[in-house]
């Protein structure tokens, strides 16, 4: 797999032993960590930045890639591939430590980031869900291509409260006669 693109000043590379301190550093922040899974805990612990540089969250070895400013990993984006019927799409997750947000960064990052791993896995589909209350996630998947297709209500049970998703996609097309 061919390196993804730099977006400016982020340069986006595989996720290392190295990268605990500033992982803790960016990870452990409720604001960051309000828009994303439940793998994002917070308290974000040095246990569970071991365990996800470790491979033990997500597997590293797929398309998943630090975000690095300045000699420093502050956030990521990665895709996990859909299997059987679904091998055609991938699901599109990203994060990016608060000290970084409102620069447009994950804004370039994502529209670089995107066309590449479709073309790099053969994608006609990249779906990307977005938690309800975070709508400047949902604009950045608004500015680079994806769509919006709907909500998914009562979706995600996350710190003791029901949240709504609202869903994107981006889409090629299927090649004539394919």
């Amino acid at each position: 797999m061919r390196e993804p693109p730099a977006a400016g000043a982020v340069r986006l590379r595989r996720w290392r032993p190295g990268d605990l301190e500033s992982l803790l550093r960016y990870a452990d922040d409720a604001d960051v960590s309000r828009g994303l899974s439940t793998r994002f805990p917070h308290p974000y612990t040095r246990a569970d930045g071991e365990a996800f540089l470790a491979g033990r969250v997500l597997d590293l070895s797929g398309p998943v890639y630090a975000l690095e400013i300045d000699g420093e990993a502050c956030g990521g984006i990665g895709v996990q591939p859909g299997s059987g019927e679904r091998r055609h799409g991938a699901t599109l997750g990203y994060w990016l430590g608060r000290r970084h947000w409102g620069q447009g960064i994950m804004t370039a990052v994502v529209a670089g980031f995107a066309p590449w791993v479709m073309d790099e896995l053969g994608l006609y589909r990249l779906a990307a869900q977005v938690m309800a209350g975070n709508p400047a996630s949902a604009r950045v998947l608004l500015k680079t291509g994806f769509t919006e297709e709907g909500l998914e209500r009562q979706a995600v049970l996350k710190d003791g409260l029901l949240h709504d998703l609202r869903c994107f996609a981006r889409l090629r097309a299927w090649p004539a006669g394919g």
